[in-house]
C-alpha cells in the first residue's frame, strides 16, 4: 500500500515546498513527489537538493525531468505521456531507480506495465482545476479496469478529496494524491491525516 501520495505545488502551497514536505513526513508519508512548473532549472535544482536530504529514508521522486532526478540521487522520475518515453528513460536511469507513468486509459496501462513502469498515475479521476492541461475525468471505473488486468501499483490523481478517496480506494487504488485539498491549507500535516486516516479504515 502507498497510502497518501504527497505531490508539491508551489503556485497554491501557502508555505512553500520545503515547508509543505516536512510536514508530510512527519505525517508518515512515504511517496514524496517533487514538481516544479514555476521554477527555472537552477531553483529547481537547488530546491531538490534540500528535499532530498530530508526525504532520505522515504521515496523522493522528481516529476519529469531526468536530469534533476540524477544530479540530486532522487529515487525516480515520474512520466507523463508527453515526457520522454519510460523504456528510454529506463536506459538513462537504470533498473534500480523507480519510474511512474501517468495513464488515462486501460491501454495506455497496458503499455506502462509491459515497458516496466514501476507504478502508474491515473489521472485525472475527477475533474481538477490543479493541472491546467489535464483532460477529462476518467472515474473510478477505469481504476477498476486496470486493477483487473494489471499487477502494478495504482495512484489515483486529480479531484481527490476526503469526501471521494474511500471511494478510489475501495475501487483498487493502492495510493491517493490530493494536491489543493492540501498545500492551500493552513495545516498541510493535519489535512495529510485525515486522508491517512482513511486508509487505516480500509
Amino acid at each position: 500500500m502507498i497510502g497518501f501520495y504527497f505531490i508539491t505545488d508551489s503556485g497554491l502551497s501557502l508555505k512553500g515546498n520545503i515547508s509543505d514536505v516536512r510536514q508530510a513526513l512527519c505525517s508518515g508519508v512515504r511517496y514524496i513527489q517533487y514538481r516544479n512548473k514555476l521554477g527555472d532549472s537552477a531553483d529547481m535544482m537547488r530546491e531538490a537538493l534540500i528535499l532530498r536530504k530530508i526525504t532520505k529514508g522515504r521515496i523522493f521522486i522528481i516529476d519529469d525531468r531526468l536530469d534533476i532526478c540524477q544530479a540530486v540521487n532522487a529515487d525516480g522520475v515520474h512520466l507523463g505521456q508527453s515526457d520522454l518515453p519510460l523504456r528510454a528513460a529506463r536506459k538513462i536511469l537504470g533498473k534500480k531507480k523507480i519510474i511512474g507513468v501517468t495513464v488515462h486509459s486501460l491501454r495506455e496501462a497496458l503499455r506502462a506495465e509491459r515497458e516496466g513502469a514501476d507504478y502508474l498515475g491515473v489521472a485525472p479521476v475527477f475533474h481538477t482545476s490543479t493541472k491546467k492541461s489535464a483532460q477529462k475525468p476518467v472515474g473510478v471505473s477505469l481504476i477498476k479496469k486496470i486493477k483487473k488486468y494489471t499487477d502494478i501499483p495504482i495512484v489515483a490523481i486529480g479531484g481527490i478529496t476526503l469526501d471521494n478517496a474511500g471511494e478510489v480506494i475501495a475501487a483498487g487504488s493502492s495510493g491517493v494524491c490530493a494536491i489543493s485539498a492540501v498545500v492551500s491549507k493552513r495545516d498541510v500535516g493535519k489535512e495529510i491525516r485525515k486522508f491517512q486516516g482513511i486508509f487505516s479504515k480500509k
